[in-house]
């Protein structure tokens, strides 16, 4: 499944539980739900980039340092972990890609 795919089948989904829910006061579980999402589609987005390299490359390329981005894609730390790092936060923000 690419990621033009997941993007479109979550914001259908996504758009079914607020519409199902938009009677009910659930700002804060709605809040919590989608800073989880977002963290764990930047974890799948690593997880693709398999190889050091690559992640070299794709930080580099969404404008991460040179030096920062090296360290990053060097990381020991697991999937999860780094999806909470700043550095992926800044460099996959909320604009969806077209890989």
């Amino acid at each position: 499944m690419g990621n033009v795919e997941r993007t479109e089948k979550l914001k259908r989904y996504i758009m079914g539980w607020i519409n199902y829910f938009k009677i009910a006061d659930m700002k804060k579980l709605l809040q919590t739900t989608d800073e989880w999402m977002r963290r764990r589609i930047r974890m799948v987005y690593w997880k693709q980039w398999n190889r050091v390299r690559t992640k070299f490359e794709k930080l580099q390329s969404l404008g991460i340092h040179k030096q920062k981005a090296w360290e990053y894609a060097n990381t020991r730390k697991g999937y999860w972990r780094v999806s909470n790092s700043p550095i992926l936060s800044k460099s996959l923000g909320n604009t969806p890609s077209k890989d």
